[in-house]
């Protein structure tokens, strides 16, 4: 008898691109069944006219801070991403870090998570253990050396990579980056990187990514591309990754499916001469939190909350919508949030992401098809992450699952609730246990770090 058994579910297969309504038998955690007339089971789940995915797997999103209560509870981001079908998070993304890789693992390992958990390590966070305060100043050989030992240290204790925000800290030189790369030669890791600069600089900043792989001999996943070229360079830049990958270099990338970014106003992408770059104005800004939420830039607010505020969340609206969609349809994307929250305020991708793509850009405007949809969102990161028992519904595969009826699936965040709950996600299983239902969270510690 299975502990769990979902029935009538219809089912993408992933290698033979095709579907078929079948029942899924799970026993231990494990997908140990697939057919039809399966068997009895102690929980059986009707899954007519839904969709059985795996799990979605977010390659790109950013943790949470560990022991910042909100609302009685740990977690705030890994929260949202379980509603909305997320059950493996990669945080410590764009080189920024919260609190230290056994601080957070030690303590996932202890008291578990809403999600599965993988973390980088960040690039900047360990130039600021090392002392380094001046985001514009290059990093010094010796300071380089105590950077590599943390870094090493955070390896060993299971991080998967090293992550980069080069354009958050501009004194980042590329010698750097490949000196601080060194220990890494030869270990089965993946670097990430958001990018040195974006709009009319992104064709370079991303040949400066794809140069650091090929110097390093490690695979890149470029970050958030939609942030980095959605401003009239998207089809070049698309076409420099693509040539990348066919002379052997090992790229890939990740994009979210909104038009506006978000990032702490204080930061250095709001340096003088951003709004030139974007040919936008101030009022392109909206502030996400208290004092000043949901009110649009003019240009006395911005410097008033940049200087006063530098940690709150903003939201800029100035890439272009088709640009994005073409990201997201090439071969080499994942779809991944680049979830952030402060206390439950900022972007709605962190709690929208995955079913806006599967309502907006697959049932209503039929820009990409389920098939490729779900597989950039569950195989492609997968496969990506090394994680050889997830992505797939398949025999002996971890049971994380997410069951939604793709006619009401929707998402609900937005830029003024931007941590809504989406419609339609019927049930979100972890581990071979039903974590999630209609919109509520039934279990919320059965995540795991995954070294």
């Amino acid at each position: 008898m299975f502990d769990l058994k979902i029935t009538n579910g219809e089912i993408y297969d992933f290698d033979n691109s095709s579907k078929d309504i079948l029942d899924i038998g799970i026993s231990s955690g494990k997908i140990v069944k697939i057919g039809k007339n399966i068997g009895e089971a102690k929980i059986i789940i009707d899954a007519e006219k839904k969709i059985v995915s795996p799990g979605f797997i977010d390659i790109h999103m950013h943790e949470e801070t560990i022991g910042n209560t909100i609302d009685n509870d740990d977690y705030d981001i890994a929260n949202k991403m379980l509603l909305m079908g997320v059950t493996t998070g990669v945080g410590g993304n764009c080189g920024i870090n919260k609190q230290s890789i056994k601080e957070f693992y030690d303590f996932v390992d202890k008291n578990g998570s809403p999600i599965n958990y993988l973390l980088f390590i960040g690039h900047n966070y360990l130039r600021e253990q090392v002392g380094i305060e001046d985001r514009y100043r290059k990093a010094t050989d010796k300071e380089i050396e105590q950077m590599k030992v943390l870094l090493n240290e955070a390896i060993d204790y299971g991080a998967i990579g090293l992550s980069f925000g080069i354009e958050y800290s501009p004194g980042i030189t590329l010698d750097e980056i490949v000196k601080l790369c060194e220990p890494l030669r030869g270990k089965e890791v993946l670097l990430s990187a958001h990018y040195r600069k974006d709009a009319k600089y992104a064709i370079e900043s991303v040949k400066e990514l794809i140069e650091i792989s090929k110097k390093t001999g490690i695979p890149m996943q470029i970050s958030h591309l939609g942030s980095c070229a959605a401003y009239g360079m998207m089809n070049e830049t698309l076409e420099v990754i693509q040539k990348a990958i066919d002379d052997g270099i090992d790229i890939e990338a990740d994009c979210y499916p909104y038009d506006a970014f978000s990032t702490y106003i204080g930061s250095a992408v709001f340096d003088e001469g951003c709004f030139d770059l974007w040919n936008k104005s101030y009022d392109s800004i909206l502030l996400t939190e208290e004092p000043y939420k949901g009110v649009r830039c003019n240009k006395e607010l911005f410097i008033k909350a940049r200087k006063e505020h530098p940690n709150m969340l903003v939201v800029a609206f100035v890439m272009n919508e088709d640009e994005v969609v073409r990201a997201l349809k090439s071969p080499f994307m994942s779809i991944a949030s680049d979830g952030l929250y402060n206390t439950s305020q900022g972007h709605p991708r962190g709690a929208g992401t995955f079913p806006k793509a599967l309502s907006k850009y697959v049932r209503e405007e039929e820009k990409i098809s389920m098939l490729e949809a779900l597989k950039k969102m569950t195989l492609i990161p997968a496969k990506r992450l090394g994680l050889k028992s997830k992505g797939q519904i398949k025999l002996n595969y971890d049971a994380d699952l997410v069951i939604f009826d793709p006619k009401n699936i929707q998402d609900k965040a937005d830029y003024l609730n931007p941590t809504l709950p989406p419609e339609g996600i019927e049930y979100v299983i972890i581990n071979g246990e039903i974590v999630a239902k209609d919109k509520k969270i039934l279990k919320s510690r059965l995540g795991k770090i995954i070294k």
